[in-house]
């Protein structure tokens, strides 16, 4: 068919009256959108360039920065347009950098151990030793023994988990009987929401941190993680207080086998050489952008987004989280480039900075776009927000897609899914999902959504040294990436809109602490 004449039909087809059933693009752009993903696919290449070349991403960090604008760089390769770097928020912990990690117990004997630092913590200032005191405190009585006695020590924190045999696969997908769960609205037998009262004694953990500082251990170790790998996590630290104590995580293997021995009087003893760097205080979270500009003169100004979190934590390379949702939006948004059409609204790539530490990148795009939550007032973005697609949660392949209450969002979706339940794309589920960046919209009503995945090896790894290249299936990537360019392509083209949800913002007027967890 003339290419001419075929996108003339094309636009066609969304001009038919809004009266009849939903509709989406033709078969022969789903076959060319597959066609394109699976026959000359770019995730292996971007896969390897995300992880092994970009190194670990984590927020404001010196090799943060420089992910920005080496992904800035892709998106104009790709052909995108007007790719930048977007300041979101001004990030109050300052930047930090982990730059040398050395640890071992040399008494009774000498084992080197896997370890990740706590980001924002302090440094060693060189090869330093100690013995290992265990922090035994399970109630206020028991910080008195310990006064006085911890300076120039390395702190063993208590045993938080035991680790247990699993008999578990470490990876899985998703059972047919699981999608039909999913697939249930849950709404008619969901009890009220009710806060839990904490389960750890707050004021005492405030008072074993206070003794801590006063006393000025040479370190702090907690088991974090198991399989001999260390998890990933920070301090809320504020740019310009003093440096923290410096903190370590372990595996809990090797941290409970120093607990062990020291509870048994057995004199425990390590030397450690730790590197951490601290930046300036005007550090900011940016977010990656770029568009496919829209064309249809009355639409072009309306957003079709897709996104992902590009920022990580320091251990790994962040492979799975968040690496693998950054590659699957880089490709589809390549994928859509290399068709030769031109959408009728605009469609942008959105790569948020910050998620790792509590949504930044996405909420301070809205704050600063979509909608003022100090004043309670639309801004401009608002409007012309038309949907948002979200991965965060591995590598694994799309098997649906959490639609979060948004009845109106099924018959769009119902239609738009048809051409790719071969590929194992099948389930709409009106639950609701956390933990990641579409909150940030989702919270105002605006219909944005996250993906039902294929778990993998999700809970072994995120977080973790282990979340590397290793940790992407390419074949799952390769489909989420033709499955996002052609929900991305039908929002884009189509003559309606999904609906945002009624009454949500008069909801949110006169609150003062908005929780997106």
């Amino acid at each position: 068919m003339n290419k001419k004449v075929f996108l003339s039909s094309l636009a066609m087809i969304f001009l038919l009256p809004a009266t009849y059933a939903q509709k989406r693009l033709p078969d022969e752009i789903a076959y060319k959108i597959k066609s394109e993903a699976f026959s000359n696919s770019k995730i292996e290449e971007t896969a390897q360039w995300l992880t092994d070349f970009l190194g670990p991403r984590l927020t404001a960090s010196k090799n943060g920065q420089r992910a920005e604008i080496l992904v800035k760089e892709k998106m104009t390769e790709f052909g995108l347009s007007n790719a930048r770097q977007e300041f979101a928020v001004t990030f109050t912990r300052g930047g930090w950098e982990n730059e040398k990690t050395y640890i071992a117990l040399t008494a009774p004997y000498y084992a080197a151990f896997a370890a990740t630092p706590r980001a924002w913590s302090g440094g060693t200032n060189g090869l330093v030793a100690g013995e290992a005191v265990y922090f035994d405190v399970t109630k206020e009585d028991d910080l008195a023994q310990y006064k006085g006695k911890l300076g120039g020590k390395i702190v063993l924190m208590p045993v938080t988990t035991n680790y247990t045999i699993n008999f578990e696969p470490l990876a899985s997908r998703l059972t047919d009987a699981r999608l039909n769960e999913l697939a249930q609205d849950p709404r008619p037998s969901a009890s009220p929401v009710r806060r839990s009262m904490p389960t750890v004694d707050v004021s005492l953990r405030e008072q074993m941190t206070q003794l801590i500082q006063a006393e000025k251990p040479l370190a702090v170790l907690s088991g974090e993680g198991s399989f001999n790998v260390p998890i990933s996590r920070g301090l809320n630290y504020i740019a310009g207080q003093p440096e923290p104590i410096l903190e370590i995580a372990l595996p809990i293997e090797d941290h409970s086998r120093m607990v062990r021995l020291a509870r048994k009087n057995i004199p425990v003893r390590l030397e450690m050489d730790i590197k951490n760097t601290f930046y300036p205080t005007d550090t900011l979270v940016n977010n990656v952008i770029a568009e496919i500009p829209g064309t249809d003169p009355k639409l072009k100004n309306e957003i079709v987004m897709i996104g992902a979190h590009l920022d990580s934590w320091h251990g790994g390379t962040g492979g799975a989280d968040n690496g693998s949702g950054c590659i699957v939006m880089l490709e589809a948004m390549r994928i859509l480039k290399s068709l030769g059409i031109s959408p009728r609204r605009t469609i942008r790539i959105a790569l948020w900075g910050g998620e790792e530490q509590g949504l930044f990148g996405s909420r301070g795009y809205a704050q600063n776009l979509l909608y003022d939550l100090k004043e309670h007032n639309k801004l401009p973005g608002y409007e012309n927000f038309v949907l948002y697609l979200n991965m965060d949660n591995g590598s694994g392949r799309f098997r649906g897609i959490y639609l979060e209450e948004n009845d109106m969002a099924v018959p769009f979706f119902k239609t738009w899914m048809e051409p790719f339940a071969s590929l194992g794309f099948t389930t709409l589920s009106l639950r609701r999902t956390g933990g990641t960046d579409h909150l940030s919209f989702n919270m105002l009503g605006l219909p944005a959504y996250q993906f039902i995945q294929d778990p993998l090896e999700y809970g072994r790894t995120y977080h973790t040294l282990m979340d590397t290249y290793e940790r992407l299936s390419l074949e799952d990537l390769r489909v989420n990436a033709a499955l996002v360019a052609w929900f991305a392509l039908n929002a884009a083209q189509d003559n309606d809109r999904i609906p945002v949800k009624p009454g949500i913002l008069e909801k949110l007027k006169g609150q003062q602490d908005i929780r997106f967890y």
